[in-house]
């Protein structure tokens, strides 16, 4: 899985990815990992304190019920957290485990292996590649799209068009506007109220006209009705589709984790009609749910591909879930690496 942006993406060669002439890369692994840490506090404090205060006791059928509620209150996920318990218990009785620092190795260990789904990377070797942002309002939709824009071209030199097709709220287009700025990348929108799909038909066509890199087309997060929402949604892949084969090349859902198991429906919701690929979850240096990533992975069989942890631009960054599942539990940095 990808452990920074060099290896988030899938480009042509390794030698691929330039930075502009002027820049800097941003700050790699160790910042990674204090940064994440630092903004998983919350869940941490909730998970990592009772954590550690049962695996150190005594093993006993009280201790697996106190770690359950742990898991289950941080938003693990119910067969999730059944799943693991179930593993250290069998594990534990067989002699193979011991309690303490064991045992909670062990725990991170099975909580990075739930959230492996997949390879977790994003292919921009099309020209364009053509990257849909969907997800409900307030997700930080539009703002993940902009700082994606950013990433892209500060960490790869890559070209990018965003596409404000979100034509029902004057907000996100502005904001998204504001974004393109900031990326140095082309933009694209409409009327207000105008037609989506022809948002991103022009999209399309300004890029290839262009030689642009990656196309973001930012979508509407709330109609009338969700099956409003979930029609425009399909007209606009099929707006797509039909003008560059192949295209979206991804689909990323972005989730607000502080939503918790609202969140799981959410994605369940959109998996079922969007043809998601991916999720980026938001705002988890806000909530004590976040093990809302696990469940994601395990019981929807979709990866989390990026994490949002903070405002910064910087804030947005590829999931990896040793690191995450290491920044939930451990109160040290014991990584060896």
């Amino acid at each position: 899985m990808p452990r920074d942006w060099s290896d988030l993406f899938i480009v042509e060669d390794s030698g691929d990815a330039e930075t502009p002439a002027g820049g800097e890369r941003a700050p790699r692994r160790g910042g990674f990992f204090r940064r994440l840490r630092e903004n998983l506090a919350k869940t941490r404090q909730a998970l990592g304190g009772e954590i550690q205060a049962t695996l150190f006791q005594t093993l006993d059928e009280h201790t697996w019920e106190r770690l359950e509620e742990a898991l289950i209150m941080a938003d693990v996920g119910a067969a999730t957290t059944a799943a693991v318990v179930q593993t250290l218990e069998s594990e534990s009785t067989e002699g193979t485990l011991s309690g303490g620092e064991a045992l909670s190795e062990r725990l991170i260990e099975l909580l990075a292996e739930t959230a492996r789904t997949g390879e977790g990377r994003i292919d921009i070797r099309a020209r364009p590649t053509v990257i849909l942002a969907v997800g409900v309002n307030g997700t930080g939709k539009t703002t993940t799209a902009g700082k994606l824009a950013w990433h892209l071209q500060r960490e790869l030199g890559r070209t990018v068009l965003l596409a404000a097709a979100d034509t029902f709220r004057a907000a996100a287009t502005e904001q998204l506007e504001g974004w393109a700025q900031r990326a140095g990348a082309q933009f694209v929108t409409g009327q207000e109220g105008s037609d989506p799909g022809a948002v991103a038909f022009e999209a399309i066509a300004q890029a290839r006209g262009s030689g642009v890199d990656v196309v973001i087309i930012d979508t509407a997060g709330r109609l009338h009705t969700q099956d409003d929402l979930m029609g425009e949604l399909g007209k606009v892949r099929r707006v797509i589709a039909r003008q560059l084969e192949g295209a979206p090349h991804e689909t990323l859902l972005t989730l607000d984790a502080t939503t918790g198991q609202n969140g799981l429906r959410q994605a369940k919701l959109f998996a079922e009609t969007a043809q998601v690929t991916g999720v980026v979850l938001t705002k988890l240096d806000g909530t004590a749910r976040g093990g809302i990533a696990l469940a994601i992975a395990r019981e929807l069989d979709l990866p989390v591909k990026l994490i949002g942890v903070g405002e910064s631009v910087e804030d947005l960054r590829p999931f990896d879930a040793q690191d995450f599942a290491r920044a939930l539990i451990s109160e040290g940095d014991t990584r060896g690496h």
